[in-house]
């Protein structure tokens, strides 16, 4: 395993600016959002809206991966989504939800999640998740990934690829019928094959014009989990694997979430569909 230094908060700059004629999520400059109580199933007109905020979050997280490197910091990174969303005539999603002060989350090395882009530089062997969440025509599209940084230690680059295959499995076992359960079920059962940890009080949610509309994915077999699955219910599957426990602490941020162990996690996230026939992704580039 790496032999990195434990994270420490940096230095947050500014809150970035978006131009006035880019649409507010309605929970900006509130406390909270306002509970959704809309349907979990969605008509065709707001998929086909879901699937252009999905590809301008996956292109902008994209285009911030291309700057992961030694020496850089998080709030480059931050900096770099936040313009190429705003180019697009998107609204960074995480940008004030709940107060949170940037533009997307940069997890890394024992963060699990939420991580505040900051003056945090960029080191060898980091391994470094981007969370990116834009909004365009009254929808949401959310999306993550690991990334490498420079050169990787075995253990971490495993967990990397074996995290993101539990997702690519978890999205074939999305069928109409099925209750949502099997999707923990697939990701957990892989998961134990490396002795890594899955990550539970952290889950997939519902999507669609909220950011999280209160339906509930876990990543691992949940018998609470038993919303059945139909066509055209819009939600995000998110699997966090850690090299150890799956217990947490957080930073006095109330943001940061690290493994109470501080050993390594990855995660990866798509926002999907289903159809009749299985699940078709939204946020691809």
């Amino acid at each position: 395993m790496s032999g990195q230094s434990l994270l420490v908060p940096g230095e947050i700059t500014p809150v970035r600016s978006v131009p006035g004629n880019i649409r507010r999520p309605e929970y900006v400059g509130k406390p909270a959002p306002t509970p959704y109580t809309g349907p979990e199933v969605q008509d065709s007109d707001t998929v086909e809206r879901m699937r252009i905020a999905g590809r301008i979050a996956a292109q902008a997280m994209a285009e911030a991966a291309k700057h992961i490197a030694p020496g850089v910091t998080t709030d480059e990174l931050d900096r770099v989504a936040h313009e190429f969303m705003c180019d697009h005539g998107a609204y960074p999603s995480t940008l004030g939800y709940r107060g949170f002060p940037k533009s997307l989350c940069t997890s890394l090395n024992e963060v699990i999640c939420h991580g505040i882009p900051d003056s945090t530089v960029l080191r060898d062997g980091d391994i470094v998740n981007l969370d990116v969440t834009a909004y365009i025509n009254g929808v949401h599209g959310d999306n993550n990934a690991t990334y490498l940084c420079g050169d990787v230690d075995e253990e971490s680059r495993l967990l990397v690829e074996r995290t993101e295959e539990s997702l690519r499995r978890a999205i074939k076992a999305v069928k109409p019928g099925r209750q949502i359960n099997v999707i923990g079920r697939v990701i957990e059962s892989y998961a134990k094959r490396f002795g890594y940890g899955v990550v539970r009080d952290f889950t997939g949610h519902g999507i669609n014009t909220s950011f999280h509309s209160g339906l509930i994915v876990p990543h691992y077999d949940s018998p609470h989990a038993t919303t059945v699955m139909k066509p055209g219910m819009t939600f995000t599957i998110e699997p966090m694997l850690t090299l150890g426990s799956h217990d947490y602490d957080m930073w006095d941020d109330g943001w940061t979430v690290v493994t109470k162990d501080r050993k390594r996690t990855a995660q990866f996230e798509h926002t999907l569909v289903v159809t009749e026939s299985g699940a078709d992704i939204l946020t691809l580039p």
